[in-house]
């Protein structure tokens, strides 16, 4: 797993800004920064870019970064 930023495309994060303005729960499946898969069922509490990467930041705390998703809802997302 690399560890340079891969912009992800706009309907990810489309898709991602419905889901933290509706507060609807979401099945987010990752690659940690260990390149473990972790599964979170959790609400989008805040997206925001940090020194040119994009992240997520889930209800109970969870920092994900854009491009380490794999599954959103069951739907694979394009690296």
């Amino acid at each position: 797993m690399t560890n340079d930023y891969q912009p992800v495309g706009c309907a990810i994060q489309s898709a991602l800004r419905e889901y933290l303005q509706s507060g609807e729960l979401v099945e987010l499946i990752y690659r940690d920064e260990s390149g473990q898969v972790q599964t979170v069922h959790d609400v989008v509490r805040e997206m925001f870019s940090r020194a040119g990467e994009d992240f997520l930041l889930s209800g109970r705390g969870k920092l994900i970064r854009l491009d380490h998703l794999i599954l959103l809802n069951g739907q694979a997302l394009s690296p």
